[in-house]
């Protein structure tokens, strides 16, 4: 397993391009395959392409957010204490990447935003603890366990798919009802797929790891961890003048908090950690960051630091956007989920709706964007072949989560943070990835 995974992450490293050069190929791509499996003109299909190519602006805002805030709290020194304890308990190259894929397939089960954020910080903080401890480690092995959280997300309490058909008012709710939670995520069929996954992903990704005298520590690039400015010295605070003291009152600071946290704990203590959206996230992040910091100047500065690694989501977004515009617009989605229906059966359908899923994710690879735009067919056609429709909202859930594992869209804010190229971590996570969807395909053909 270990010359697998290095001949993959070799070939990935060689070949596999830069996130963004990723982004504008695929456009192309789907672009050549409306033209010529739909009816679209080439003009038309520009206009497709435009029409989405801002659809995503507030999501992207959102992403950019989810970076910055997440690296931020990250920086608070209560936060930087914890995940490096966290970071210590790996005593060797095996268990770093055990911690690591452990923690953020934990994390992204219970919220995707946790496992993103977090999964890369603690995959920089475990590589450079045992750098410092004279433990070499293959970083972009461990950073790859720290994307692992993205393959378990949609399976997971903060899933979009199963979430939405359980919320009144869905768009597809005079067709199917409401689906409850225990006839999608906690369905045996998915348990024992994150069963599989959390067992089996580490202990493929541990068998991967390579020789000592072969591993590629963490660089120098990733050495400067996030870090605030601190809080001057008292002597120092009396000579700043007295708008610049506002900038290190903790005063100021705890009201904000104080008051973020009327409006933040009701919402937690009703719909807990499952009714929280990616705003809910945001502002508990900003939240937490700034009553960790204690100052305004302390949080200003970890914010920048953290801006600064968020300028491919703010730029490859559109583009993403703009392949999701052609996919729905042209009827391309819809003839590719039409051609698997054609051959499918009631026992076999799941599994080629997962197949399915798993390719729509390479174009569009937002999940609430893929189900919004491939659920009305997948539940129309469970519907004609008699198949109960928690099976067909799982069926995308698990397919949209696993190619996440060679698609660099969801990898951008790990990427940033952790300074790799994708190319140095797919060749890794596609193995897991492939390992789900085996895993996915018997679980979802078999149990359910």
């Amino acid at each position: 397993m270990r010359r697998f995974g290095n001949a993959l992450a070799a070939f990935s490293t060689r070949w596999v391009p830069d996130a963004f050069v990723f982004a504008v190929i695929l456009s192309a791509l789907v672009f050549g395959m409306a033209l010529f499996l739909t009816e679209r003109t080439p003009i038309q299909l520009v206009g497709d392409w435009y029409g989405g190519f801002w659809g995503l602006l507030e999501f992207g805002m959102q992403m950019t957010l989810v970076l910055v805030t997440g690296y931020a709290l990250a920086s608070s020194p209560p936060a930087r204490r914890a995940i490096h304890r966290v970071a210590g308990l790996a005593r060797g190259p095996l268990t770093a990447v055990l911690v690591t894929a452990v923690g953020s397939a934990l994390l992204g089960m219970l919220h995707w935003g946790l496992g993103l954020i977090a999964g890369a910080l603690l995959a920089v903080e475990v590589a450079r603890s045992c750098k410092e401890r004279g433990i070499r480690v293959h970083f972009p092995l461990v950073v790859a366990g720290g994307y692992t959280g993205l393959m378990v997300w949609h399976s997971g309490l903060s899933g979009s798919a199963p979430l939405l058909v359980n919320t009144p008012g869905h768009f597809l709710e005079d067709q199917i009802g409401l689906v409850p939670l225990s006839e999608t995520i906690f369905q045996p069929f998915n348990l024992v797929f994150l069963a599989a996954m959390l067992i089996g992903a580490p202990l493929l990704l541990m068998s991967m790891t390579p020789k000592p005298e072969e591993s590629e520590e963490i660089g120098d690039t990733a050495e400067s961890g996030p870090g605030g400015t601190g809080r001057p010295a008292k002597e120092e605070l009396l000579a700043l003048s007295p708008a610049q003291r506002l900038m290190h009152s903790r005063v100021l600071v705890y009201a904000v908090v104080a008051v973020g946290l009327v409006y933040l704990v009701p919402a937690i203590v009703t719909n807990g950690v499952v009714g929280m959206d990616i705003n809910m996230l945001n502002f508990a992040f900003l939240m937490a960051g700034l009553g960790l910091h204690g100052t305004l100047a302390s949080y200003s500065a970890a914010a920048a630091e953290g801006a600064r690694n968020a300028s491919a989501v703010i730029i490859q977004f559109p583009f993403y956007a703009g392949i999701m515009g052609i996919m729905d617009t042209s009827g391309l989605l819809e003839v590719i989920t039409q051609w698997f229906i054609s051959f499918s059966t009631p026992f076999t359908y799941p599994f080629w709706a997962l197949i399915s899923a798993c390719l729509v994710n390479l174009a569009v690879p937002s999940g609430g964007g893929q189900w919004a735009v491939q659920g009305p067919v997948v539940i129309g056609a469970t519907e004609s072949l008699g198949i109960r429709p928690g099976v067909g909202v799982m069926a995308v859930a698990m397919g949209d989560q696993l190619t996440n594992g060679i698609q660099p869209f969801w990898a951008l804010p790990l990427l940033a943070l952790t300074k790799l190229r994708a190319g140095r971590i797919l060749g890794y996570s596609a193995v897991v990835m492939l390992f789900g969807i085996l895993v996915a395909s018997l679980c979802i053909t078999f149990l359910t």
